[in-house]
């Protein structure tokens, strides 16, 4: 179970990097346009931005952030400072690490709940993106899977029985 946990958490963090990257490739190509733009401003032509990057880069940004928060959870990149608990002994890391993954689980849990409603709201409501016209209740979904996946590798590292440090 761990193991499908956390390599479903590496997938969805090679896509979250993918739409990163997406993200970089787009706004590179926006701001060569606007360059070229000023070039062409001064013989009297014209070269318009992309239309629509803002509406693209809100919404992928949104879902490829939260694509990456359950791979950093099975990386303990949420819990503390590997250096500083170094300082204590091992049953005060192990403590530190049961009540972190608690109250992470707990926040998961609470983060997708709300996504869910999000997302039941704009889809009732017929929301869609102002340039583009995407709607924006599909845009949920990834961040709605990564706040459980998230939630599921917290509850299991509750449940470990040694700390990571």
């Amino acid at each position: 179970m761990k193991r499908l946990l956390y390599q479903s958490a590496s997938g969805l963090a090679v896509l979250g990097g993918v739409l990163a990257l997406l993200i970089a490739v787009v706004t590179i190509v926006n701001v060569g346009g606007f360059a070229i733009d000023k070039v062409a401003r001064l013989f009297g032509g014209h070269f318009p931005a992309i239309l629509g990057y803002e509406d693209f880069v809100g919404l992928t940004v949104s879902c490829a952030a939260l694509m990456m928060f359950p791979y950093c959870q099975t990386r303990y990149g949420h819990v503390a400072v590997d250096v500083f608990m170094n300082l204590f002994p091992s049953w005060f890391g192990r403590a530190v690490d049961v009540v972190s993954s608690t109250l992470m689980t707990a926040l998961a849990l609470f983060l997708g709940y709300m996504m869910v409603r999000g997302l039941l709201e704009v889809q009732s409501d017929n929301a869609m993106s102002a340039i583009l016209g995407w709607h924006l209740w599909p845009f949920y979904i990834p961040g709605i899977i990564s706040m459980f996946l998230w939630a599921l590798i917290c509850m299991t590292q509750i449940f470990e029985r040694e700390a990571h440090v």
